[in-house]
This record gives structure tokens, sequence and C-alpha cells, in this order.
């Protein structure tokens, strides 16, 4: 813990991370999330001054952050991915409109978000609480009681803290609980992953490598669960089975053939950064690919496309040569 002498921007920096996977998990967007701990530490750099310390400057800082993302959240808009917009298409289908950023959960580095020592079961359920699964679901929960149960089901505060922290009731807390755990319980969250070992996740990764990079569709789909997810934001197509998605990677995204890959990580899963030949010679981005693995088969792959804005994030190079 940092000394109390320490100067304010100091005991307030230690905060970041933490402040940071928590405004994730309430807003669904790195670029949003940002802001709002960005904002978040200005107002408690500008009224420092009057915490009284009648709390912990972490819980002050909480109350800060909840209160700057549910000013953030009045818009109503509900962040997706494409599996939550509506059913898998075929490879015949257009791939239609980009729909807007605000539309879609954004991944984040796992360095932003995540711990990176501690106990290796409380580390494997950090990891959980900002899979984008678990994100997509925290989405359907109005704001007010997405911070409840991300205060009390994942952060473990008592009922007592948060309705503190949310100037109201223990029974409202409680209340607000229930109802959260029904609509999480009610939509189709994925199950906690069986996880496979590092040396096992380690193959499996190296040889979805080599099969992306050399376009080897029989090898690539031998990865892939049957009903493994293949989509793209910002388009709301989005692919379920091996026939389509051979179809598709060898029709409208055959310019992906020739690409390399990139290993980096992203909201404690493996992802990468996807380079594809650029048109006058070295490869340019083209995705940031974020896999989801259960039981030793990947069981989704999703494509962000908007790399201007994730490959600065995720500190991934501006091209390749070569």
């Amino acid at each position: 813990m940092t000394d109390l002498a320490a100067p304010v921007d100091v005991r307030l920096e230690q905060y970041r991370r933490e402040l940071t996977a928590y405004c994730y998990r309430m807003l669904a967007s790195g670029s949003e999330t940002e802001d709002a701990v960005q904002e978040t530490m200005v107002r408690a750099w500008r009224s420092f001054d009057r915490f009284e310390g009648r709390a912990s400057l972490r819980s002050w800082l909480y109350r800060i952050a909840t209160n700057v993302c549910l000013d953030m959240l009045k818009s109503g808009q509900r962040r997706a991915r494409p599996m939550d917009l509506g059913p898998a298409s075929s490879a015949d289908a257009t791939l239609g409109e980009a729909l807007p950023e605000v539309t879609w959960i954004e991944p984040m580095p796992d360095a932003r978000i995540l711990s990176s020592e501690g106990d290796p079961g409380e580390l494997a359920a950090e990891r959980d609480t900002v899979r984008l699964a678990f994100v997509a679901a925290l989405q359907h929960l109005p704001p007010r009681q997405r911070a409840v149960l991300i205060l009390r089901e994942v952060l473990r505060w008592k009922a007592e803290e948060v309705a503190q922290l949310l100037d109201t009731t223990v029974a409202s807390v409680n209340s607000a609980l229930q109802r959260a755990r029904a609509t999480m319980a009610s939509t189709t969250v994925a199950a906690t992953p069986s996880e496979p070992t590092d040396a096992e996740q380690r193959k499996l990764l190296d040889r979805y490598v080599a099969a992306f990079e050399s376009y080897d569709m029989d090898a690539l789909t031998s990865l892939l669960r049957e009903d493994a997810a293949w989509n793209m934001p910002p388009y709301e197509l989005w692919l379920q089975t091996h026939e389509d998605v051979v179809k598709w990677c060898l029709g409208p995204g055959i310019g992906c053939r020739g690409s390399r890959l990139i290993p980096t990580t992203a909201n404690g899963m493996p992802a990468f950064g996807q380079y594809k030949p650029a048109p006058r010679g070295g490869l340019e981005p083209w995705s940031l690919q974020v896999l989801e693995i259960s039981g030793g088969e990947i069981t989704g792959i999703s494509f962000f496309l908007d790399t201007p804005r994730m490959f600065p994030l995720f500190g991934l190079p501006a091209r390749l040569e070569g």
C-alpha cells in the first residue's frame, strides 16, 4: 500500500488498474473506460482536500467511478456482440453495413484490467469476470443493478458498503442483487470454461497460428468446436458451422491468406493482432482476434476490425514488413 505521506497522484494511481477493470465491466468499451477512469482521477485530485477519510480512499474512488459510469450510461445504449443481435448467417449472406462503435462490446488488454500476481484460483476467477461473454451478459442489466452485481458478486463488497456507496438502503441493494441474478441466469452466459493446462493451451495456440498463417482450412476447422461462433464486429453477420467458415475464408475473406499473427492477450483470453498482405507490400493491420477456448477446443473467435483504435491500445505495431 502506498505511504499516506506520498503525493496525491501517487496515492490515486495505485488504484488505476482495479478501477479500470470496474469501469470496463460497467461500460464494455475500451475508449469509454479510459475516459471514465481519467475523469475519476481528475475529480478525485480536484476534491482531495475535501476527502475527510470517513471512508477508505478506495471506497471513495469507487463512489466517484460509479457516479461517472452511471452518468455515461444515461443514454440507455446497451453494447452487444453479433451473437446477441440475431441468428447465425451463412457464408452466402452479404456482410452488410458496419454498425456504429457504440453498438459493440470491445476487448481490453489484460495488463489494463487483470492482476499479474496472486493466488491462482483468485486470478482465474478474476479472468472469468472480464471474459467477453460475461461482460456481454452484464449489459442486460440496468446500470445500477449492474453496479450492485459487480460490487457484491465480483468484488465481494458487503451489502452495507454498497448501500453506502450508492446512497441507498441495504434492503434496496439486496433487492437489486436478486433481480440482477435472475436476469443473468436468463441470459445465454457461457458456463465457466474448462481451462486447458498452460502446456495444452500453448500447443493448441501453436496449431492455430500454423493453421491460420498457412490458410489450411482442414487444420483450422479441426481446432474449432462444431458450433464455434465466428464474428466480425463492427458487422452484425456471424457464422457458426465449419462449412460456412471455410466458404467465408475462401470467398469474401480470401484477402486474409498470407496473414501473420502477433500474440497478445485480451479479457483473460488468448488474442492475436492479425496483419494481412498489403497491396504495396508488407503486411497491414486487419483485425484483433480474441479466442475463446473450452475443453481443448476453440469455441469462438471474434475478429475486431477497428484496428486504428485497437492496435495502439494493445501496443501492436502499425504494420509489419516482409
